[in-house]
């Protein structure tokens, strides 16, 4: 076996399962301790700080910056008294992840040292942070930032830093970031959905979105990991034949944890604990060494703030552990990819799940209401939802292995199906008799959670009491779905309380206005409610026939954000501006042209440096055998040595066609790389080059199966997804 492998292999068998972080006391007696939320608030402000600092967690109302100097030096005692010495505002840029700029609790008082920490400090900052990317919002000669802290979420201590949840915005105040149109959306659906909620309850004030993010990962050790460049770089492998056994027997999938995996969850969920993050659930997933952990729910924007710092604490966490992380979706080709299931519900603020059935009829016309509303919303812009998840590590994931299809559905399950079909297959007049209305609001009162099993194949899923959208990536940030499904159900609540109103005028009732608009909606949505197999031809034929456009080439979704149906969605409701849309426009492009420039470069890499190195080795060990056969048998060697031969020959066409590929690769690349369009460059990538990738990882699988394994460089799947 190469020696560079083999070291990597002994590294790896040495890694046994060991504890950093371990707590003996009950999760309740450390859980949110390195959490400044509002218990501790009161104990440190004064009764008007901590009312402001409330009515902003609370209510979404700015805090008073007069109390901004109190609050922060109460912030700072906290932190001192817990070891910190520095502060960061945490924000999350367009690149989908978290960034941070450390500053100490230091200044310089007569020349003297003290701890400081300003109220303008924690409100505001300038991290500048300008090599982000903006999409143009950002000149050179404009390149101002500013990070501010958002309230609505709780700092925290992390590695001895004080980290407060910040948003990104520009000089000029656009949003530079996941964070902002995300907050945008949750205030446009709260004052849609609280105007539907009116109609059945006066009292309600506010609703807002909850979110439960199941994370999905891979765990592979740092030595094996080291040992692959595509990897390290690219965080999923470029080249790998599959293993022979796999995911076949299902024998991983819900079964005994491995020790090493067991000691690194324990670890970072007692970090994530003390941090107050809600983990409930580990498990074994259906591939090797893949895993997941899952949280309660809580409001969207926690939830994905909680989510984008358990990403950072697995990651520290795992390197204790001789562990990589791998959160990209499609690590290993030819198993499982990992996802980052996003379920979605509303709520009032009286403690009600708008999407949960009763057995009260007026609130079943109450869930009716918002499950027709949020149908529509998700048919009137089903393209545009399944585009914000497609990124190019997506794209290698979606359409199988229990992945669903790029193709957006709603799966209701058979009670409701049933139900809805009753609904629209009705004629008017049923709506307007008394017998007619009985029959759907009060002798079918009762709509039970439907028990059947959950359509892996569908996109956005009903659960019982939530939608579970499936699409998202586990690397992905999960505000770049959710402010999209925010503003499309906002839009369509805000047409149906208006269709609502309209029927009122007209002289009907109120339960005759609400069905009559459930009607129209479930007929507006039919197109995309799909309980089938999405993974059959017949549904794709099914879902054009219906409207429905499946995503097949990333950069081109991508120019539905500049449709006016996209502007009039984000620009009406305040999400987003038309500038900020084009913005991540030209964001989703380049950094789907750069991601594919790296992997095509390591791809390229790889194959000349490793994969024909060896096969020319192994080949010329091959020759060498058949020619001193030859010197000894004379003409009998091309029976004795007929399997080499052949070998030898199969070996020769991989690497002449390797070779031809890669070299066409770098011209692709060249002509790509040529083109100043961004959109049109990363037309070129998504096609042409990726093209030449596909056909030059075929050629490097197939030589990893004929070469040697003594010589082969590389670790492979066999001993990367098997502690």
């Amino acid at each position: 076996m190469s020696t560079f492998r083999q070291r990597a292999m002994d590294l790896a068998a040495n890694h046994q399962p060991e504890r950093f972080f371990e707590d003996k006391r009950p999760i309740s007696a450390y859980f949110g301790e390195d959490v400044f939320d509002l218990d501790k608030m009161s104990r440190y402000l004064s009764p008007s700080a901590y009312a402001s600092v409330k009515d902003s967690v609370q209510n979404g109302k700015p805090v008073d910056r007069k109390v901004a100097g109190e609050i922060a030096e109460a912030m700072k005692t906290w932190a001192l008294s817990k070891g910190a010495t520095h502060f960061t505002h945490l924000f999350q840029p367009l690149t989908g992840n978290t960034a941070e700029k450390h500053d100490a609790f230091l200044d310089f008082r007569d020349g003297r040292p003290v701890e400081a920490f300003s109220g303008e400090a924690l409100v505001q900052q300038e991290p500048d942070a300008s090599s982000f990317p903006s999409g143009g919002l950002r000149n050179t000669f404009e390149a101002r930032g500013y990070s501010a802290w958002d309230p609505t979420s709780p700092v925290f201590i992390l590695d001895g830093t004080l980290c407060i949840p910040s948003v990104f915005v520009s000089y000029n105040g656009d949003a530079l970031d996941m964070k902002v149109p995300h907050l945008r959306s949750l205030e446009a659906l709260s004052k849609a959905a609280t105007e539907v909620a009116r109609i059945f309850d006066p009292e309600v004030n506010s609703v807002h979105v909850n979110i439960g993010l199941e994370q999905e990962y891979f765990l592979v050790d740092e030595s094996l990991y080291n040992a692959r460049p595509d990897l390290k770089l690219c965080e999923r492998t470029v080249i790998g034949h599959t293993a022979a056994k796999d995911q076949q027997l299902a024998d991983h999938y819900f079964g005994a944890i491995p020790s090493r995996a067991e000691a690194f969850m324990k670890d970072f969920e007692t970090v994530a604990y003390k941090l107050g993050i809600r983990l409930i659930t580990r498990h074994n997933e259906v591939a090797p060494n893949q895993f997941e952990c899952a949280p309660v729910y809580t409001d969207a924007s926690r939830a994905i703030d909680n989510n984008m710092t358990l990403m950072i604490i697995m990651q520290k966490v795992a390197g204790k552990h001789h562990l990589r992380v791998l959160f990209s979706e499609k690590p290993f080709d030819g198993i499982n990819g990992s996802g980052k299931h996003c379920n979605w519900s509303m709520q009032s603020d009286k403690g009600v799940n708008l999407l949960k059935p009763s057995t009260d009829p007026e609130k079943n016309l109450q869930f009716l209401a918002f499950y027709s509303s949020v149908a529509k919303g998700v048919m009137d812009h089903n393209f545009l939802i399944m585009t914000s998840v497609c990124d190019l590590g997506n794209s290698y994931r979606l359409g199988g292995n229990e992945a669903p299809v790029p193709i957006m559905s709603i799966y209701s399950g058979s009670a409701l199906t049933a139900l809805f079909k009753d609904i629209i297959n009705s004629n008017p007049n049923h709506f307007n008799s008394k017998a007619g209305f009985m029959k759907i609001a009060e002798e079918l009162p009762e709509i039970e959670l439907d028990n059947t099993d959950r359509n892996r194949t569908s996109p956005f899923a009903f659960t019982g009491n939530r939608f579970e959208f499936r699409a998202l990536g586990s690397s992905a940030n999960g505000a770049s779905a959710s402010y999209v499904i925010n503003s499309a159900a906002a839009e369509s609540l805000k047409e149906f309380k208006a269709e609502y109103d309209k029927k009122i005028a007209e002289g009907k009732d109120k339960k005759q206005a609400v069905l009559e608009t459930v009607k129209d909606f479930l007929i507006a949505a039919s197109p995309v409610m799909f309980d089938g197999n999405g993974y059959s031809k017949e549904w794709a034929e099914e879902a054009k026939k219906r409207g429905l456009e499946g995503v097949t080439n990333v950069p081109e979704a991508y120019k539905v954000y500049l449709t006016k149906s996209t502007e009039d969605l984000f620009g009406n409701l305040g999400v987003l501006s038309k500038r900020e849309i084009e913005a991540r426009y030209e964001v989703l492009n380049e950094q789907y042209v750069k991601k594919l420039q790296i992997e095509a470069r390591v791809l390229g890499d790889i194959c000349l440096n490793h994969v024909i190195p060896s096969a020319v080795e192994y080949q010329n060990i091959l020759l060498k055998n058949i020619k001193e056969t030859k010197a000894v048998f004379g003409d009998e060697y091309k029976e004795m040595c007929k399997s080499s031969i052949e070998t030898v020959s199969k070996i020769s066409a991989f690497i002449n066609s390797l070779q031809a590929y890669v070299a066409e690769l770098v011209e692709r690349r060249k002509k790509a790389n040529a083109v100043e369009d961004l959109p049109e460059k990363a037309r070129l990538y998504s096609t042409g080059v990726k093209e030449m990738m596909d056909k030059a990882r075929y050629c490097a699988d197939h030589l990893e199966m004929l070469v040697d394994d003594e010589l082969w460089p590389l670790p492979k799947y066999r001993e990367m997804l098997f502690f």
